[in-house]
């Protein structure tokens, strides 16, 4: 294995970012690059786990402020999820990199019920495993599965890649000029300020097991190896 930082990963992408310019739906260039991505990495010998969000398709918070009942929305959103898992399975074996889904809501006709013992094995035996359909139950984020199965599978880190997004500012650069981009903070530090990365759920269950997460931006190209090689890129979040 080459000189890295990090050995296995749990890299949370969110489904947007599997949209590209488009906003909605997968755009097969974008996740091709994606896969591209994953396989420089995967090349490293790190051990890679992916949960990947829906939001390209579907989110269940949405549809519950238009009427719907909430559970029945969010599990509309765990389908999405399934589905762009797929997607980038099916990308990832098609350049060469053995890949396993799993699904907290059993589908066995097209992927594993999640095992962890299973999903450590595939890890061990140099396959990247897919976790989809969120943690299975509703008004739990695609954050809280990440930070969930990253305790589980006893990953080294987080890697939160974000669509366009390349760190954690003190307010929105987007609308505050003066908004300033934080090269380290804890997970204490994030409480105090009020910044929102991920979800309390989350963020409480990555400083409890102890896990680092950073956030980057997901379209520069060759950014998941920076990250993964301990380059200070992006914004990396520490326990207490």
């Amino acid at each position: 294995m080459a000189d890295v930082k990090y050995k296995r990963i749990m890299l949370k992408l969110s489904g947007e970012a599997l949209a590209g310019d488009k906003g909605f739906g997968i755009n097969p260039p974008v996740i091709k690059t994606v896969a591209e991505e994953v396989k420089d990495v995967y090349n490293l010998g790190i051990q890679i786990a992916i949960v990947v969000g829906g939001g390209n398709m579907w989110r269940g918070e949405a549809g519950a402020q238009m009427g719907m009942e909430r559970a029945q929305a969010d599990y509309i959103g765990m389908l999405a999820t399934i589905m762009n898992a797929l997607a980038l399975q099916d990308n990832l074996e098609s350049i060469g990199v053995p890949t396993r889904v799993q699904t907290s809501i059993e589908m066995r006709q097209i992927a594993e019920p999640y095992i962890r013992r299973k999903a450590i094995r595939h890890l061990e035996k140099e396959r990247v495993v897919i976790f989809a359909g969120g943690t299975g139950s509703p008004y739990f984020s695609t954050d809280t599965t990440a930070a969930l199965r990253a305790a589980e599978i006893n990953a080294d880190a987080i890697l939160m890649a974000k669509n366009g997004v390349d760190g954690i500012y003190s307010a929105d650069p987007n609308k505050d000029p003066k908004a300033v981009k934080f090269d380290k903070l804890t997970q204490l530090d994030i409480i105090n300020k009020g910044l929102h990365v991920m979800d309390t759920t989350a963020s409480s269950l990555s400083m409890d097991n102890d896990i680092p997460f950073v956030v980057f931006n997901l379209n520069e190209p060759g950014n998941i190896r920076r990250v993964v090689e301990g380059e200070n890129i992006g914004t990396t979040v520490r326990g207490k």
